[in-house]
């Protein structure tokens, strides 16, 4: 088998990959980025709900209490996420948990980060929604808070506003190239300054390089265009970037651990859906109408829940940090599209009343409450090949298991309880939990299976977000996350990533490859 080396592999092109790999290969090195799915370009994409469609780029992955969404594509979640682009609270970075210290580095916080928040938004680039970008659902959820007495604002987004037409088909990747996914930034830029994107290779492991002045050998099976094995593919580096997402980060590094040697004890452990917690808000026409004096151009007070984009406003009234931990969260309108809540659906979701409940789907408000939880999940053994066992296309059963505790059950009651005294204030609509049986969690934030730390006794990473005990190794993507974030997490994983670029810069530089200072953003040029 011939073995190619170059100076970096990055396993992974979402948030957490491409950052690091367009700065290393702006810098002078070798840079190869490994993707499990494949590459779509915009004419790709498809407005539909063919299962086809959905299939090519997302990942539902089934653990024990806990279900994963993942996107599946170069690009990563980028290309399927709702954009909506967060800064974390101050607080947040503070948090203790149940732990009794702090979690996050000493030398993170949010003053700290906001330098590198400021550089992802502008290569992004993001924009502040006004209100008459706000969608009709996001609209009516506006002012039931209002009604209420509490505030809710637009949402920031990495979209192109004038170029977006309100399709609302986010989720199968943007066909008007309005949405700001890493197809348009940094990949592009990355490519642009020599990195090569390999898509359908899905790395298996990580073990030592057999080359002299290498550091890591990783082994990937290339994946022809049907799903089936074409090849096994090696390759040696001098640094690895790992940046698989919170699933299938700590898989691989378990499995390496028979080759690579012991691994931290945090990797696999600690692992979030960032506090996330959906629920319906099943709408009352006519108290729509007559409470809150909305009606569409149709003249009905709501039937507009798939119309606009899918995130648009939000309320922070209880992202207050002088709250206790576990008593804070945000509560964000959000869409679904009916393929998710299929494919989302627990076994509390089929019956009777839930069918009556999806016949009026146009009704739908559904809200995602982000709250703090307690990391408390954990991955078992890792399956033979690959991350997870795949059971059909798009459909994989997990190695995850999650059992919130009661400080994390506390933090949804809280939120349901808010919820409903903002919806159900005056009969504007019923309010049901999308999971009502204890640990049904449906995340597309799975954050923190392996994390940054001071302590090496509950975290996987330094501060640098090098692997403890692995130099050279590193690991930037949601992984690394210490804690829930009460918001979405993209920009934070995307900001933590470039700030651990100058890192993997010294650590490149101290191997002996020959790398040019880094650059300060991202060079719009070459994204062109």
């Amino acid at each position: 088998m011939t073995v190619e080396t170059v100076d970096v592999v990055v396993i992974g092109s979402g948030f957490g990959g491409a950052i690091p790999a367009y700065h290393c290969a702006a810098a002078g090195a070798r840079v190869v980025i490994l993707e499990r799915g494949p590459r779509l370009n915009t004419s790709q994409f498809a407005q539909d709900m063919a299962i086809g469609s959905y299939t090519r780029t997302i990942d539902t992955i089934i653990g024990d209490g806990i279900t994963v969404l993942a996107g599946n594509c170069v690009g990563g979640s980028s290309v399927v996420y709702f954009a909506a682009s967060l800064r974390a609270p101050s607080f947040v970075f503070d948090r203790h948990g149940g732990q009794g210290q702090r979690l996050w580095p000493a030398a993170i916080s949010r003053a700290a980060l906001d330098p590198w928040y400021d550089r992802v938004e502008a290569a992004l680039p993001v924009a502040q929604q006004a209100w008459t970008d706000v969608s009709y659902a996001g609209g009516v959820f506006a002012a039931a808070c209002a009604r209420a007495g509490r505030t809710c604002n637009p949402v920031p987004v990495a979209v192109d506003l004038e170029r977006c037409t309100n399709c609302n088909w986010m989720l199968s990747g943007c066909v008007f190239d309005a949405k700001r996914s890493l197809l348009h930034n940094y990949l592009p830029a990355a490519e642009a300054a020599g990195a090569q994107i390999r898509p359908l290779h899905e790395v298996q492991m990580i073990s030592p390089a057999l080359t002299p002045n290498f550091r890591y050998r990783v082994t990937a099976l290339r994946y022809d265009t049907d799903g089936l094995v074409a090849a096994t593919e090696c390759m040696e580096a001098k640094v690895v970037v790992l940046a698989a997402g919170a699933v299938g980060t700590p898989i691989i590094l378990q499995r390496s651990a028979v080759l690579l040697g012991s691994m931290p004890r945090a990797v696999g452990r600690y692992f979030s859906g960032n506090g996330d917690r959906v629920s319906v808000a099943v709408m009352n026409d006519d108290r729509v109408r007559n409470v809150l004096r909305l009606s569409t151009s149709a003249g009905s007070g709501y039937d507009a829940f798939p119309v606009g984009k899918a995130i648009t406003a939000m309320t922070f009234d209880r992202l207050d940090g002088s709250r206790p931990e576990f008593e804070r969260f945000a509560l964000q309108q959000i869409y679904f599209p009916p393929m998710t809540n299929l494919l989302g659906a627990a076994p509390g979701w089929w019956g009777p009343s839930k069918k009556q409940m999806r016949q009026r789907w146009r009704s739908w408000l559904t809200i995602l409450a982000m709250t703090e939880d307690e990391n408390e999940g954990s991955f078992g053994l890792p399956p033979p090949v690959g991350s997870f066992t795949r059971i059909a296309p798009a459909l994989a059963l997990g190695s995850m298991s999650y059992r919130p505790s009661p400080d994390t059950r506390l933090g949804w009651a809280l939120a349901d309880a808010e919820l409903k005294a903002v919806m159900e204030r005056d009969g504007l609509a019923t309010v049901t939990p999308w999971h009502e049986e204890a640990g049904g969690v449906v995340t597309a934030h799975p954050l923190g299976s392996c994390r940054i730390g001071d302590d090496p006794e509950t975290s996987a990473l330094d501060s640098r977000h090098e692997l403890r005990g692995h130099p050279g190794l590193f690991v930037t993507d949601a992984a690394a996350v210490p804690t829930t974030l009460c918001v979405n997490p993209s920009l934070t994983v995307a900001a933590l990533a470039e700030r651990a670029a100058p890192f993997v810069h010294e650590r490149l530089a101290a191997s002996g490859v020959s790398v040019r200072p880094l650059s300060t953003g991202l060079n719009q040029e070459l994204t062109s």
